[in-house]
This record gives C-alpha cells, structure tokens and sequence, in this order.
C-alpha cells in the first residue's frame, strides 16, 4: 500500500467512524511496518489534513458548485488530501499533489468521480486567487480560515486575549510540537537519557522548565527504541511535569490523584517520593486504568494503588485524610491543541460553557479529602480564564478554610513573579497552555 493510500484510510477511519487521529495513526502504524520516511509523510499527510479541517472544506467550495456535504465521503476525503498537499505542502509537486489524487479516486471512485477530481484540483492549481480568505469577510472569519480553527473558537480566544494576541496562539498551535519526555528518575538521570537518546540519532537537549524533562527536535520512531519500555522515561509534556513539582511530594505522603489517567502526573508524583509513601490513582473510567498500570509498571512503582470512582466522591471517601490532593480536572484541552490535531474540531462551544460548573465540583470534592495542614493542587492544560482562575477564586471565596500559597518558590526563574497562580500560554511561552493553583488547608 503506497502512503497516500495508507494516508487515505487513516483519514476515513478518522472522519467516518470518529476515531481519534493519533490512535487510527499508531494502530496502522502497528500493524504495517513502514520505513522512517514513510511513516513521517503518511503522519504529515494525515495529522495536517485533520488540523486544517474546515479552511480545506472551505477552499472545496470555491471551486464546486454542488454542496460538500454531497460529495461521496471517499471522493471528499481524497480532495481534502489533494487541497492539503497542493496548498500548504512545499515539497510535494503540484504533479504529484493533482496525480495521485486522481489515481485514488480511479481506485475508489468512478469515471464520473476521476473526472471530478482532476477537474477540481486542475482548477485549484490554475486560479488560486478563489483561496483568498479575506473574501471570508470579517477578520475572525479570515483568522479562522487562515490559521485552521473554527470560527467560534477564534471568538472565544479574541473576546480573552484580543485579536493580536489571538492570532499569535493560533499560529502557535499548528507548529508541530517536539518530542517532550520525562526521565524516571528512579533508574538514570536526565544526562544519561540524553547520551543514550543521541547515540540512537535523537536530537535533544534539557527542557530550561523543568530538570526532569528531556525535548526531542528530531528522533526516530519511538517504536524502534526501548527507553520507553524498559523505563528510563515517558512521553510527558513539560509544562505538566511541573504540577508534581509544585505539590512537592514527601516519601511519608498520603497523596490523592482524583482524575489520573493516563497516570503521567501519578507516576512523576510517585517517582519524586522515591517510590515511598502511598499514591492513590482514581479515576472514572475504567477502562483507563490499564494506562496508569502499564506506566507504573514500567516505571517500576509500586506506590501506587489504582481506584475506580467519580471524582465527585472523594471528598466523602477520604474526608480530611490525604496529605495533598491533585485535582488535575478535565479541561476543554486549549492549551494543548498543537499536539491534539482534531480537538479544535472535536469541542464544541456548548461543552466547554459546561465545564466551569464540573470543574468546580470536582475541586469541591477533591478538597474535602484534604488534612488540616494539607496542599491542595488545581491545574488544567488549558488557557480560559473561566476554567482556571475563576475556578479558584469562585473556590476560596466559599471556603474560607483554605487559602491560596504561592508557587514561586517551586518553579523556575524564568516563570516566576506571575503572581500566586501560574497561566502558561503557548505563543508566550513556546511550551504546552498549562495552569497550576496551590491551596492549603488552613482549619
């Protein structure tokens, strides 16, 4: 199978039967052995189709007089193909861009449907002055198109950060994200994963945010090598390694994760307790528990024990008896959208104005499992001041037994002085959109 064929029923797998991009890529990507170069255009090719979305959609209709949502879901596939490859791939010929999708849709389509498909991206090659988005209209319209997000998103971003600042984060989130991984302390040193990283031809060097964290710019597949199952690192965003940082974990701890899967913070939470102390992972779906046990286990944790329940209980199950509690909630994931290629396109406006509400309940909750003395941790990968800050201001306004500490003293030099409650943005701060907020309990 060549790779826009293999490209092609990625995409369908995507687009059809809702499957998530980066699980349909590494599924096909285990079951077919594929040389370095192929792989990385067939995720070229797919991850930047998805990302794109709606701005390919968009250009279609320029150039076609029926409705998109008519075009046969094959047919409109190898067009979102062939618009990506021909717009916003350099490297790829225009010949090749115009030929190949002609001779997917001789594959899958029919005379009718080869024709339509040269016909549409002849026409793309010969005028590209139909692409020009400022004939959208309005500046979130052309901000939308431009840098691939949908429009209401782009509402949401402008209404928080105004429009300069919104189309500096959008650009941001289509650059392609390195390779952040996190060394387990417990079997070797950031140094040591290094040298065995680069001896494997990984280009890499120490993360300026956190000590832990080792930054890919270009390795091969993960697959052809063993650190991560032999358990010298995991795969872990940087900006969220600080979390278990700033808890400052203790090998006495009792420490609670209420929402732990995949278990990346449990597992950083358990290795700076040197493997001591008692780490509870819950979580509400169990059938993530696997994740946090196949890290652990690779890890070499056995701090760790694994609960299935609602977030929402724990308060009730362990009243006053955690030493720190992380509440790393479910978020609308808007800090993290360049390494999520299909979130942007996946959230809709009506959940995230949902979310506050879970939020809070779940910190209420998680809060109550906390000791007199104890720490409190509220974090988010996301970047809405109404999922973060509100969250925690809207907490300590009603109940006066916790109090907000600063966070300074746990970071680096470089994000300190932001004040008592860390906001990472990702064009600010070239990383992950993350927010961390520290509580004690003070009766």
């Amino acid at each position: 199978m060549n790779d826009r064929k293999a490209a092609l029923k990625i995409l369908l797998d995507i687009y059809e039967n809702k499957a998530y991009a980066n699980i349909a890529l590494s599924k096909y990507f285990k079951n077919n052995s594929l040389e370095d170069t192929d792989r990385r255009f067939i995720t070229q090719l797919v991850y930047g189709t998805v990302k794109s979305g709606d701005t390919l959609l968009w250009i279609l209709r320029q150039y076609i007089k029926m409705p998109v949502s008519k075009v046969h879901p094959v047919i409109r596939t190898i067009l979102r193909m062939g618009i990506y490859q021909l717009i916003y791939m350099d490297k790829v010929p225009v010949s090749a861009a115009c030929n190949e999708s002609v001779k997917l849709a001789k594959k899958y389509g029919h005379a009718g449907t080869v024709k339509f498909v040269n016909a549409v991206m002849r026409s793309i090659d010969r005028d590209r002055s139909r692409c020009d988005f400022a004939k959208a209209g309005n500046s979130t319209s052309y901000t939308a198109l431009k840098y691939w997000h949908p429009e209401w998103l782009v509402n949401l971003f402008a209404a928080e950060f105004g429009m300069k600042q919104t189309e500096a984060l959008c650009s941001f989130n289509n650059q392609d994200a390195p390779l952040s991984l996190r060394c387990n302390t417990l079997k070797t040193t950031a140094e040591q994963l290094m040298e065995y990283l680069a001896a494997k031809g990984t280009i890499c060097e120490r993360s300026h945010l956190c000590a832990d964290a080792v930054i890919c710019t270009k390795h091969p597949s993960l697959a052809s090598m063993d650190f991560l199952e032999n358990g010298m690192a995991i795969v872990q965003d940087e900006s969220s390694m600080l979390v278990a940082h700033v808890m400052a974990p203790m090998p006495t701890d009792l420490i609670i994760d209420v929402c732990s899967a995949p278990g990346g913070k449990t597992t950083h939470i358990a290795a700076l307790m040197k493997n001591k102390g008692r780490v509870i992972a819950n979580d509400i779906h169990e059938h993530k528990l696997k994740l946090i046990e196949d890290n652990a286990r690779r890890l070499g944790l056995d701090n760790i024990e694994i609960h299935v329940e609602d977030a929402c209980n724990i308060g009730a199950l362990y009243s006053k008896t955690a030493d720190k509690v992380l509440a790393d909630v479910p978020c609308s994931g808007f800090g993290v959208l360049r390494r999520k290629v299909d979130a942007r396109w996946n959230k809709t406006k009506d959940e995230i104005e949902k979310l506050p509400q879970t939020q809070y309940k779940i910190l209420e909750s998680a809060a109550e499992a906390v000791k007199t003395g104890g720490i409190i941790v509220y974090s988010t990968c996301t970047i809405l001041k109404r999922e973060n800050g509100d969250v925690v201001n809207k907490f300590l306004a009603e109940h006066k037994d916790f109090k907000l500490e600063s966070i300074d003293k746990f970071l680096p030099d470089r994000l300190r002085g932001r004040g008592d409650m860390l906001q990472l943005l990702p064009h600010i701060d070239k990383t992950d959109g993350f927010f961390i907020a520290r509580m004690r309990r003070i009766v």
